[in-house]
């Protein structure tokens, strides 16, 4: 199961489709294109903190945490102002956002403007199922830290079947398959050299 999977589950997916006019479908396809390289940010952003998952753990909380996916989830309109403040923080400027949206545009055929719409609130879904996910709480909203860090490395290991059984020292562990189940983990990469060079 893979984590678009996942947050359909959850019904984040539906909740976008009913914000933006779209399809159920067209939903998955724009997220589909926009995950890669909203996960390569926040792997970026893992493999900077100094912790590691701790720090990365209190990133999440930092930027909204849990309630982030119930925002999205309510039946009540989403104010996408917090999901650019997560774009802001794993993109680092507006150029890289629409370069993402844009690149996921020809990849699901949907206009780039609706995927720039889209992509806040998709921040926002993931930002808050990985908060979550660290609170050891898995979707019900309990707190409990970063306490449930370790618990976070298994299950998200074995919905991502990361087959190392646990992390290294020195590794991601369970929420490092997460982060890069797009692959390589380079979708974040390659836009930010386009964005480069568009700049240059």
């Amino acid at each position: 199961m893979n984590l678009t999977d996942i947050l359909a589950q959850a019904g984040g997916l539906q909740s976008i489709a009913r914000e933006l006019g779209l399809s159920e479908q067209q939903a998955k396809a724009g997220a589909e294109a926009l995950l890669p390289a909203i996960l390569g940010g926040m792997k970026k952003q893992a493999q900077a903190q100094p912790a590691g998952l701790q720090g990365l753990g209190g990133l999440l909380g930092q930027l909204g945490g849990g309630g982030l996916l119930e925002q999205v989830l309510s039946p009540q309109p989403t104010d996408p102002s917090q999901g650019k403040d997560v774009l802001g923080q794993i993109f680092g400027s507006k150029d890289v956002s629409r370069a993402v949206a844009d690149r996921a545009a020809t990849q699901s055929g949907l206009d780039s403007g609706v995927l720039r719409k889209m992509l806040p609130l998709l921040a926002m879904l993931v930002t808050g199922f990985m908060a979550k996910q660290a609170q050891g709480a898995g979707l019900s909203p309990q707190g409990g830290g970063l306490g449930g860090l370790s618990g976070l490395v298994g299950s998200l290991g074995g919905l991502f079947g990361n087959k190392s059984g646990s992390s290294g020292a020195g590794a991601l562990g369970g929420l490092g398959a997460m982060l890069d189940m797009n692959g390589d983990g380079n979708a974040l990469d390659d836009i930010l050299r386009m964005v480069g060079k568009a700049k240059g």
